[in-house]
């Protein structure tokens, strides 16, 4: 099956060369467009895209929206496969690719995505992703909703593939301007819809943030936002496995006597609290 790459950039000279090249390593795969959308940027993520004659679209930075400029660009697409991907994951091996769409290709799922992986010295987020992106491979369907909660739309288009006919029969993401979370509104259609997301942990690739509190707090403030949006997701709640992220965390900080990361989870959450929960009072409050 042809994929199309869609990947949005923004600031990404660090990034772009390696990316585009190791996209361009992947075995056994049909590759039928891969296109960057280019937010005005204050580097020469331009230039090297040029240069290195990327096909990609220029947009200004009152046009950015996480779902629509995706929407837009997979609509577009002339590949059976959808594969988002973001600018700042480093792609392992040179079957990521193949492997992410493997179970959409043997009608396994309708939708895939990748082992994110954290940077070594990405404590917090490192441990946090080993809970997340475990290393066995799993499919979610409907029938699980029961037992996983919210987690059952747990999906993420930092490395991510979807048959294009099912993203188009869903309406993508309705043509919402969606503050972020775009990724979780779209599984929640999938599974409500009776289709399969396959967690492919043999696809991988390296990603985590070293964030501040600050950014910590304005992102979950986003997501607070999300949430207020889209009010139907508050019946589903966290489960005890996902509830399980802080002990998992302290634990794998006590055995590599990495204590301050214990400090760093506590006040890392709490921001993460305050911030959705403004985050929903100011979406409420702007509603009539």
């Amino acid at each position: 099956m042809k994929v199309s790459i869609i990947c949005p950039l923004y600031n990404a000279e660090k990034y772009i060369k390696e990316l585009y090249n190791n996209i361009y390593r992947q075995e056994n795969i049909e590759i039928e467009s891969l296109e960057f959308i280019l937010t005005e940027s204050s580097d020469l993520t331009e230039n090297m895209l040029q240069e290195i004659g990327a096909n990609y679209n220029k947009i200004s930075k009152a046009e950015f929206s996480h779902s629509l400029i995706r929407e837009k660009a997979a609509f577009l697409a002339n590949g059976e496969i959808i594969v988002f991907i973001t600018q700042d994951i480093k792609i392992i091996g040179k079957d990521w690719l193949a492997n992410l769409i493997s179970g959409i290709v043997s009608g396994e799922c309708e939708a895939s995505f990748s082992r994110q992986i954290g940077y070594e010295n990405h404590g917090l987020e490192r441990y946090i992703r080993e809970v997340n992106y475990p290393k066995e491979s799993r499919v979610v369907t409907k029938d699980d909703v029961e037992e996983l909660g919210i987690m059952s739309f747990f999906f993420s288009d930092t490395s991510s593939a979807i048959k294009k006919s099912i993203f188009e029969s869903l309406n993508g993401y309705d043509g919402k301007k969606l503050p972020t979370n775009e990724d979780m509104y779209f599984a929640y259609k999938l599974i409500m819809n009776g289709y399969r997301i396959k967690y492919e942990a043999e696809s991988k690739v390296i990603h985590s943030h070293e964030f501040s509190l600050k950014q910590v707090y304005s992102r979950y403030k986003d997501i607070g936002k999300f949430f207020a949006q889209n009010s139907y997701l508050d019946k589903y709640k966290a489960t005890k496995k996902g509830k399980g992220v802080l002990k998992y965390v302290i634990k794998r900080a006590i055995e590599d006597k990495n204590y301050t990361i214990i400090f760093d989870l506590v006040t890392n959450f709490a921001t993460r609290l305050v911030g959705v929960q403004v985050g929903k009072r100011k979406k409420v409050l702007k509603m009539p």
